[in-house]
């Protein structure tokens, strides 16, 4: 697995599209998702249909079409530097065919950031345009508009890159060991479901995988890995990192689980790495080289996530 393409660096004034792949946004956070960006001086707006609301399926936000027109006209804007989404939800799979993946390639790189239900996105942005992507606190997302350490590492990430290279667990080792490969991951039931469908790696042998969810139960959280190592996606992943755990139940019954079905496939595993659905989540890069320490509870890039 190699290094994708890093974009560049936001500076101030740069403009930034705010796009609702998934599920509809509430207006009120949006807008103070909007504020935040101008009080970090750049140039957001809102995509024509972010806050749409599909007519029969209320958890879309607006048509098929519309979300992924949304995202695509963003992308091919020439005088957008990033590309942030609102909210997660659910609805990414089902625009993600819907893109012309030739033209976004066309356009050039830019950030794009968003989490949870884009993670079908990051996926695809990887396998389609060998781009770098940042996993991080969407837009209208309350830990975006209310976490101030959630803010300020998003706001480090995308304007001085060079100072957040390491993360640190607050949790221990499933398993020890150092490793090194490309990062990559997200949400782990997107990964699971996504397996063996288009714009979707075909396994993470060599990467570093970055695992999290929200919502699931143990024993589901169970069946989205069984389901990744029977088909042979896990093979040769170099090492694994995972994130929060937000709504699966009790930690303490959730843990045997992850200790049951990763830490004996022989690489460094390390939980609590501060990614996710919790509260003040730190933004990590999909695409590029990094080195995990279990023992030593870091995940540290070999160079920042932009340029």
């Amino acid at each position: 697995m190699k290094d994708l393409v890093r974009p560049s660096r936001l500076a101030p004034g740069a403009r930034v599209a705010v796009v609702a792949p998934s599920g509809p946004v509430v207006e009120e956070r949006l807008q103070a998702g909007l504020d935040l960006l101008r009080g970090w001086d750049l140039d957001p707006f809102a995509a024509p249909h972010v806050l749409e609301r599909h007519g029969e399926l209320g958890y879309l936000a607006g048509t098929d079409a519309e979300r992924a027109a949304d995202l695509q006209r963003a992308w091919c804007d020439p005088s957008v530097d990033a590309v942030i989404c609102a909210r997660g939800g659910y609805g990414a799979q089902r625009v993600v065919d819907l893109l012309d993946w030739g033209a976004m390639r066309a356009a050039g790189p830019k950030v794009f950031l968003g989490f949870s239900d884009s993670t079908t996105l990051h996926e695809a942005f990887a396998v389609r345009l060998g781009l770098v992507t940042l996993y991080g606190p969407v837009a209208a997302g309350i830990d975006f508009v209310k976490n101030a350490r959630a803010q300020e590492h998003l706001r480090a990430t995308l304007f001085a890159p060079e100072t957040v290279r390491t993360l640190t667990s607050t949790g221990t080792a499933l398993a020890p060991g150092r490793a090194r490969g490309v990062t990559l991951g997200g949400c782990l039931a997107l990964l699971a479901t996504g397996y063996g469908t288009p714009h979707t790696r075909p396994g993470a042998r060599g990467g570093l995988l970055l695992l999290e969810d929200v919502g699931e139960r143990p024993y589901a959280v169970d069946r989205a890995l069984t389901q990744l190592l029977r088909t042979g996606w896990l093979d040769g992943v170099a090492g694994i990192a995972l994130g929060s755990w937000a709504q699966c139940g009790p930690y303490e019954e959730l843990r045997p689980v992850l200790a049951d079905r990763l830490a004996g496939i022989g690489v460094p595993v390390v939980e609590e790495l501060g990614f996710g659905h919790c509260d003040g989540a730190l933004t990590v890069p999909f695409g590029v080289t990094a080195e995990l320490e279990a023992d030593a509870g870091t995940l540290t890039l070999d160079a920042p996530a932009l340029r």
